[in-house]
């Protein structure tokens, strides 16, 4: 029996594999030593968004290239392939039981995106066939505008042994694709990002500092130890410490510009100064993590007004402010407060290393 001609056959592993992924997909993919190397960066005062641009850059072109190849494979395997594309796509897409990251893929060549289906589309059958005859009929129009505007283009490219012509309307399709699939990737890596090295940022951060992580619904020790937020009570807070009995800390992060950081001290200003662990009341203080602070913002009195401090990441030594603030407040210990400021970037470097990031993924 003839194996069915499907589109979603001819998208290649790796353009899947970089559709869509969790956190502790992309360390096992990216690989640990990286992703440690951005983490031991930003604490050390570096700009997260910037370090992790390389990561985004990276999936964008191999996406991009996985998509061009589809698009030629396909124009191989379908007769008047560009005419046909949406008809084949939208069959597929209600015909075939296909992955979820082959479904997505497929819905970037049509010019959308799962948002698009819900919001622009709203799911509606017709509007969708609306959208398509629309879609098809601007790039046949764009395309003889360029013709007249340009000349006539044709594009011949060889792959291996096979070898593809491209007109107006192929490269316009192909083109539109590709920035449907760079904005869909752009937008899912600032969510997961943001994420993903929130829990990496204060998890890295607790551990250098000696706290070791737990799980608070099962674990009731109340000494160096902390936990990071599984966001079920929208009072919680990112991460929690608990340094001895009866006294620990409140951590937010947020990595926002500084004109917002008030934003950040809005929401924490809601924390309750007391907490119930291990069936003991504990003081709680208060540490609000930030990119920077803007010029002229009133933040860091604010903060002081609810007993809380702010830090500032963008400051190349502000773990080791972090332990001043806990060994001020809360009689805090650690071979850190004696280390130099540039010793303590020194200290970070080495035990980073030896830090697992997936467990703050679980």
């Amino acid at each position: 029996m003839a194996k069915k001609k499907l589109l979603s056959n001819q998208i290649p592993e790796i353009g899947k594999r970089l559709t869509k992924f969790t956190g502790k997909e992309l360390i096992d993919r990216v690989g640990h030593e990286v992703i440690s190397n951005v983490v031991a960066s930003i604490l050390c005062g570096g700009n997260v968004r910037s370090l992790t641009e390389g990561l985004t850059q990276r999936r964008i072109l191999l996406s991009n290239a996985s998509l061009f190849f589809t698009y030629l494979k396909g124009s191989n395997v379908f007769n008047n392939f560009e005419n046909r594309i949406n008809s084949i796509i939208t069959k597929e897409l209600l015909e075939n039981k296909l992955k979820p990251e082959e479904k997505i893929f497929l819905q970037w060549f049509l010019g959308i995106t799962g948002k698009s289906v819900q919001n622009v589309l709203r799911s509606d059958p017709d509007a969708i066939k609306k959208y398509l005859e629309n879609f098809s009929t601007q790039i046949k129009e764009s395309s003889k505008e360029l013709e007249k505007e340009f000349g006539a283009i044709n594009a011949k490219i060889g792959l291996s042994k096979e070898n593809f012509l491209l007109n107006w309307p192929e490269l316009l399709h192909i083109f539109y694709a590709i920035g449907t699939q760079t904005l869909a990737i752009r937008g899912s890596e600032k969510s997961m990002y943001g994420k993903m090295f929130e829990k990496l940022i204060l998890g890295s951060v607790l551990s250098l500092l000696g706290f070791k992580q737990i799980d608070p619904t099962t674990d009731k020790k109340s000494k160096m130890v902390f936990w990071l937020s599984q966001r079920k009570d929208k009072r919680e807070s990112d991460a929690t410490v608990i340094v001895k009995p009866g006294v620990g800390a409140r951590f937010d992060l947020g990595f926002i510009g500084p004109g917002n950081s008030e934003i950040s001290l809005d929401k924490v200003s809601r924390f309750e100064r007391e907490m119930e662990h291990g069936r003991q009341l504990h003081y709680m203080s208060t540490i609000i993590l930030v990119d920077r602070i803007g010029e002229g913002s009133r933040i860091t009195e604010m903060a002081k007004e609810i007993n809380g401090n702010i830090v500032q990441m963008s400051m190349a030594y502000w773990v080791k402010e972090v332990a001043d603030i806990l060994n001020h407040k809360l009689s805090y210990k650690h071979p850190i407060l004696k280390l130099t400021p540039e010793k303590s970037l020194e200290y970070i470097g080495k035990e980073i290393k030896n830090i697992d990031l997936k467990q703050f993924m679980e």
